[in-house]
């Protein structure tokens, strides 16, 4: 890939090819910066998984970064004030269901009850595409709709391999304070350790990378090699 003037004279500021500790790694990464906005800083786990296996999860940051996140809760009528007493923007049955049919997307996070899946299930070929499909295993499939709703509140974020077995996702901002966000990616990489297939190897996760959304990624020695 060719890039341009900035991106090469933000790499050549440091040996690239190196592997760095999390807080050295991402103050590095503060350093390289060179957008104008505020980019947001990336993590990209490599692992290393069986045939057909991949990994999907979620987690709490201990530092939070995104703004406040609009949850849409599928429930039957009897439910519904207390899905919104719990802090959902919307919540509902069928309503909501024919609103997703014809397009409406207004919500960042959607939570759905048992009961009501075989009706939310009908709107796979939307939601799904969007990765806003309810699903047990990532909490979002609940009778529990209070404690669903507050670990989002919280920020929860889903993470999951791709199909090369990459995890990408967003641990901060170049604006946060460089401890925040080491904080942040400490507990990614012990989340994802945590949750390792009981099947996988030694080497489960190859390589871990972080960088901001524009500059160039910063190798993290994750194994304390020399």
């Amino acid at each position: 890939m060719k890039h341009g003037k900035n991106y090469r004279a933000a790499a050549a500021k440091y040996d690239l090819t190196k592997k760095y500790d999390v807080p050295t790694a991402v103050k590095m990464v503060q350093d390289m910066k060179f957008a104008k906005f505020d980019e947001t800083v990336e993590a990209h786990i490599n692992l290393k998984l069986g045939k057909n296996a991949t990994v999907r999860d979620t987690l709490v940051f201990p530092n939070q970064f995104k703004g406040e996140k609009k949850v849409l809760v599928f429930c039957k009528e009897d439910r519904v004030q207390e899905a919104l007493d719990a802090g959902a923007a919307f919540a509902g049955s069928t309503e909501y269901i024919d609103k997703v049919k014809g397009g409406w997307l207004e919500f960042d996070i959607a939570v759905a009850t048992p009961d009501m899946m075989k009706d939310v299930g009908r709107l796979g070929m939307v939601l799904g595409r969007k990765g806003l499909m309810p699903n047990p295993k990532t909490g979002t499939v609940t009778n529990d709709i209070a404690a669903a709703i507050g670990e989002l509140k919280k920020g929860r974020t889903e993470y999951r391999a791709d199909k090369t077995g990459i995890v990408h996702i967003a641990v901060g901002k170049v604006s946060m304070d460089a401890e925040k966000i080491a904080q942040n990616v400490d507990a990614l990489i012990a989340e994802i350790e945590r949750k390792k297939p009981t099947d996988a190897s030694t080497d489960y996760i190859r390589t871990i990378s972080i960088s901001s959304s524009m500059g160039p990624g910063v190798w993290i020695n994750h194994k304390d090699e020399e």
